[in-house]
């Protein structure tokens, strides 16, 4: 009797749970194997520095380590010369920046503790000093936690360790691919996230306010979009909803969108909120409107208005009060602070950047965007002249 295939609902439940299993299994297979190398090549670090230190061996050991190592491990592609100078800058990188913070973690515990009064049971105590030395494992574990290549690029665009440790921990947390990671540290998401002017202090709990305060950025980046130099809160909002996917990693994790001029009626007027989303973390709704140009207090009263009306008319019994964020082409920090002051809703205020300046030795040689523009815009008739 031949075999026929097996079609029932309950064999492709199963047969659909085991391929899931399988495929956990070759991601924690690859995580493992992943963890175990960096842990190697961060021990080969510490072992080359240690070496060229107290080893006479010339100049050329690295070189003569990797073509040792690459004729006993052939198929290995880590001992290429460039990739263990690479292992051993990453080394001195982490381990040098994480001795210097330790430093000033000491030398700030002394400068308090000379500060205090102390008892004559306290007076040979120092258990921050001590604490802060404990924490040096802290860091490695998390390197060895990302890919290698991942690494490598925090390792070649990071200025300082604290930098660094920040991207390691958001490629962790959000297991950002390596093309995304590129993207997040040449955009400046170290210098601009949580910078923002906002009342979250005054306005939200300390738990919401902290994360309220890290969700928002100032300035944010729009370099994906193209606009001429005139345009206006439409084309703005069209052109930012029309690359959603781009304006979403931007905002940051946690922002799902809900839609584009979602209609309040608020007695027997209508209003339109320029975009509106859902924070999946902080579990509220988030509301923000664009002004093409300066701020004006006046904005702030007017988004004050709309959270009122989300509050009332769409958050749910659940949900965390409604956070505002007000998009700016420009501000005056002072003038956003005193429009703040008396907001009693939670709101922020930040600036938005079309393109990433050039640096001042280039824009002479470089034409404009409106320049450009200018010139494929014209008809060919224009151009024959």
């Amino acid at each position: 009797m031949a075999d026929h295939p097996i079609r029932t609902s309950d064999y492709r439940d199963w047969l659909k749970h085991i391929k899931q299993r399988v495929r956990q299994a070759q991601v924690k297979a690859a995580v493992q194997v992943n963890t175990a190398l960096l842990t190697f090549y961060w021990e080969l670090g510490a072992d080359i520095v240690e070496r060229q230190k107290t080893a006479k061996w010339g100049s050329g050991f690295l070189k003569q380590l990797s073509a040792d190592l690459m004729a006993e491990f052939p198929d290995m592609k880590g001992f290429s010369y460039r990739n263990v100078r690479y292992i051993r800058s990453w080394y001195l990188f982490y381990s040098e920046g994480l001795a210097n913070l330790a430093t000033a973690c000491c030398q700030i515990t002394k400068q308090v503790a000379a500060q205090l009064p102390k008892t004559d049971s306290e007076k040979n105590v120092v258990p921050l000093v001590a604490w802060s030395e404990s924490r040096l494992i802290g860091p490695q574990i998390q390197l060895v936690q990302i890919p290698w290549s991942h690494n490598l690029v925090i390792l070649s665009k990071c200025q300082d360790v604290a930098e660094a440790l920040y991207y390691v921990n958001q490629t962790i947390e959000h297991n950002w691919s390596r093309n995304v990671l590129v993207h997040q540290i040449e955009s400046g998401l170290y210098q601009r996230e949580g910078k923002a002017v906002t009342n979250f202090a005054e306005t939200l709990p300390a738990p919401q306010s902290d994360l309220a305060q890290q969700l928002i950025k100032d300035p944010y980046s729009f370099d994906f979009l193209t606009l001429t130099k005139d345009y206006n809160e439409r084309e703005l909002e069209k052109a930012l909803t029309d690359h959603i996917t781009k304006f979403l990693l931007e905002l940051g994790s946690g922002f799902a969108y809900v839609g584009r001029q979602k209609n309040l009626q608020v007695g027997e007027r209508d209003f339109f909120l320029d975009l509106l989303f859902y924070h999946t973390k902080l579990h509220c709704y988030v509301v923000i409107e664009l002004k093409p140009g300066e701020f004006e207090p006046e904005y702030a009263g007017k988004l004050n208005f709309y959270l009122k009306a989300v509050d009332e008319q769409l958050r749910g019994e659940k949900d965390e009060p409604t956070i505002g964020i007000l998009l700016c082409k420009s501000r005056d920090r002072v003038v956003v602070e005193y429009a703040l002051s008396d907001i009693h809703k939670p709101m922020g205020i930040s600036e938005y950047q079309l393109t990433r300046a050039l640096p001042e030795n280039l824009k002479p040689s470089l034409p404009s965007i409106e320049e450009l523009e200018a010139e494929f815009g014209k008809p060919e008739s224009e151009d024959k002249d």
